[in-house]
C-alpha cells in the first residue's frame, strides 16, 4: 500500500499541485501560532508542551483516522493515505522557485534571479556574484528536495509499514515547519519568541532528520559518482554548521562533482558555511567549499536529474520489497 499511496499522491501533484498561496499553509501557519499563544508562557517546559502539542497531534490524529477508514475499507485508507502525502509531499511545493529563477538565469536576468531567490529564502541576495548565486540556488534546492519529498518519503514509508498510517508523514512535515517557522518569526518577523522553544524545534527536527538525510545523501551517492559523493560526504560534511544538511549537500555535491560550501556575500545564510569571510569577486572562493567544478548554470540541470534518478531509485526498491511482501 505505501508504494501505491506514494504513486498516486506524486502523479495527482504533478497532475493539480497545490497553488502558491493555499489553504494548507496557512492553516499550518494558524496552528503555530495558536498553539504558542495558549500554550507557552516562556518557562523551559512550556517548550516541549508547545512542541508536542504542535508536532505530535496531528500525527497523532492522522493515525487514529486511518485506523477508522481501514477498519472500514482498506481502499478507504489508502485513500487517506494519498490524501495526506498529497498536501505533505512533492515537488511542486518549492519547484516553482527553482523554474522560476532557472528561467530568470537562462534569459540572463541576473537580478531577477536573485529577487526571486531573496523572496524564495528570505534572504539579502542583492549582492551575491554569479557563481555564489548559483551555488545557493543549488543548494536550497537540494535541502527542500529532502524536506519536501526524501524526508517525508522516509518516515512515511517506515511508520505505514508498522501500521501507523500516513503518521511519519504528518510527524516529519510537522517538525520541519515547526523548527522553520520558529526561526523565522524570529529572524524575520521581529515579533518576541520562546529562545527555548525554537532552540528545541529546531534541536527536534535534527534528531528526526538524521536518518533521512543519511538515507537521501546514499541515495544520491548511488545515482550519481559514488566514489566521489562519498569522498565528499566523509571529507566535507564538516563544512556545514547543521549535520544533516552537510552530509546532504556533500554528498549531491560529490554526486555531480559541483563545488558547494565557501564563503557567500555579507548578510547571506551565514549559517551554511563556517568560513564566511565575502566573496567580492565573480569567482567563488574554492576555500572552505567542496571539490569539483565552479557553479555553472549546466549544473542546475545536473540536480533536476540526479533528485529525479534519487526518487526512481527508492521507488523502486519500495515496490521490490512490497512484492517481496506480497509474495511471503
Amino acid at each position: 500500500m505505501s508504494f501505491f499511496a506514494v504513486l498516486f499522491a506524486l502523479l495527482i501533484e504533478q497532475l493539480k499541485p497545490l497553488p502558491r498561496s493555499n489553504p494548507v499553509h496557512d492553516t499550518l501557519t494558524l496552528w503555530m501560532r495558536w498553539t504558542g499563544r495558549n500554550f507557552d508562557a516562556g518557562r523551559p517546559h512550556h517548550a516541549w508542551v508547545v512542541w508536542s502539542v504542535t508536532t505530535l497531534a496531528p500525527a497523532l490524529f492522522a493515525w487514529l483516522v486511518y485506523l477508522a477508514l481501514v477498519h472500514m475499507s482498506v481502499f478507504l485508507g489508502l485513500a487517506w493515505n494519498v490524501a495526506v502525502l498529497y498536501v505533505t509531499l512533492g515537488f511542486r511545493q518549492f519547484s516553482h522557485h527553482f523554474t522560476d529563477i532557472r528561467d530568470a538565469l537562462e534569459r540572463g536576468d541576473e537580478d531577477e534571479a536573485r529577487r526571486l531567490l531573496t523572496e524564495w529564502r528570505h534572504l539579502d541576495a542583492s549582492e551575491l556574484p554569479r557563481t555564489e548565486l548559483l551555488r545557493h540556488i543549488i543548494e536550497h534546492s537540494l535541502l527542500a528536495a529532502h524536506r519536501h519529498v526524501f524526508g517525508v518519503f522516509f518516515w512515511f514509508v517506515v511508520l505505514s509499514t508498522v501500521g501507523l498510517g500516513p503518521a511519519g508523514a504528518v510527524l516529519y512535515r510537522m517538525a520541519e515547519f515547526a523548527g522553520r517557522y520558529w526561526a523565522y518569526k524570529n529572524r524575520t518577523v521581529g515579533e518576541p519568541i520562546n529562545e527555548r522553544l525554537m532552540a528545541l524545534s529546531q534541536r527536534l527536527f535534527g534528531i528526526v532528520d538524521h536518518l533521512p538525510a543519511r538515507l537521501t545523501a546514499f541515495g544520491f551517492a548511488v545515482v550519481g559518482n559514488f566514489e566521489e559523493a562519498v569522498s565528499c560526504w566523509r571529507r566535507d560534511a564538516g563544512l556545514w554548521k547543521h549535520p544533516n544538511e552537510g552530509i546532504i549537500l556533500a554528498a549531491a555535491a560529490g554526486a555531480v562533482g559541483v563545488q558547494l560550501g565557501g564563503s557567500a556575500a555579507p548578510g547571506v545564510t551565514p549559517d551554511r558555511s563556517k568560513t564566511f569571510d565575502g566573496a567580492g569577486s565573480g569567482e567563488m572562493d574554492a576555500e572552505g567549499s567542496t571539490t569539483g567544478a565552479v557553479p555553472l548554470p549546466g549544473h542546475l540541470r545536473s540536480v533536476v536529474g540526479l533528485v529525479w534518478r534519487s526518487v526512481v531509485l527508492w521507488m523502486l526498491l519500495v515496490a521490490l520489497l512490497s512484492l517481496a511482501n506480497i509474495l511471503g
